[in-house]
């Protein structure tokens, strides 16, 4: 016993109690406790790394572990090292998931970084909060965290990208517009450039979109259903009257209607303007049904939704 209390002593003690240097620690979002052990052993910010393990259960606090990144120095203790990462984090992770709408993107931002939906809300764009997984400032206000998915935005949606788009006589607003519908659309990989062929195809010809994601974005907040996209569209629904309601206007909708991910705007540029088909609809799995005519669409409406 008293040499394992030896052990565990020397443990918990200083990587190197001499030391001036901090270095900053990142914990990705559900990274196991035995994966953070061994990175900072290997970052040499803990001596033993089995007797750190011992210390966060002996405690209790293997939960409170934040994901994040932190200011550690080796000059700290085990036990200084675990209270920092319990409540010391510097950044935080923030994941935006492609198709939500700024509305959406406002209630993650505000979970994690307590700022008001409603500041957030005034100051963003539509379409061009990116999608992915972002370490964020604690302390950023609501415009600095837009800037951050704004920036990345411009970096994803490069130049290469943005002359593709010229060329298929494509704006960087229309690209996203119709990659935010793309992205509400097509549930599946395999959809989305034919569903985004569909809608440029449709546009040439000057046929009205008719897609429903641009009425559910119309329709709003549905308090009953505690969602911004209403699950099941009814006849008077199609009715509603707004710029975005592509069953009624034809053309472009005003603007997008969600953040799209790089795989929807990549199937913009990519589609086939020329493609065969000028319809689609969803089956109950959210499997899609291309059809070339009217009564081929009738016909797969019969037969995947009645």
């Amino acid at each position: 016993m008293g040499g394992f209390y030896l052990y565990y002593k020397e443990g918990t003690l200083p990587a190197d109690r001499n030391s001036r240097e901090s270095k900053i620690f990142v914990i990705k979002p559900g990274e196991n406790l035995s994966s953070i052990a061994n990175n900072l052993s290997d970052q040499k910010l803990i001596r033993n790394k089995i007797i750190f393990y011992l210390v966060v259960k002996r405690f209790g606090i293997e939960r409170k572990i934040q994901a994040g990144d932190f200011r550690l120095s080796p000059a700290m203790d085990t036990h200084e090292i675990t209270k920092a990462l319990t409540h010391g984090t510097l950044d935080v992770w923030v994941t935006l998931i492609e198709g939500m709408r700024k509305e959406e993107v406002a209630q993650v931002v505000s979970q994690n970084l307590n700022i008001p939906e409603t500041e957030f809300i005034k100051y963003a764009r539509e379409g061009y909060l990116f999608p992915d997984t972002y370490l964020v400032p604690k302390t950023a206000t609501a415009v600095a965290v837009i800037k951050i998915f704004a920036d990345n935005f411009d970096r994803r949606f490069n130049d290469e990208l943005k002359q593709k788009a010229r060329e298929r006589n494509l704006t960087v607003e229309e690209v996203v517009t119709l990659a935010s519908l793309v992205e509400r659309e097509a549930r599946f990989e395999e959809d989305r450039k034919k569903v985004a062929s569909v809608l440029l195809r449709r546009l040439e010809d000057g046929i009205k979109l008719d897609v429903d994601a641009t009425v559910q974005y119309a329709l709003g907040y549905q308090a009953d259903e505690k969602n911004w996209w209403k699950k099941e569209l009814s006849l008077d629904d199609l009715e509603i009257d707004s710029p975005y309601n592509t069953y009624k206007n034809a053309g472009f909708p005003p603007g997008p209607i969600a953040n799209p991910g790089l795989a929807a705007i990549k199937a913009v540029i990519d589609a086939d303007p020329n493609a065969p088909n000028f319809y689609y609809v969803s089956d109950k799995s959210g499997r899609l049904h291309f059809a070339k005519t009217l009564e081929e669409h009738n016909e797969n409406i019969r037969k995947y939704l009645k």
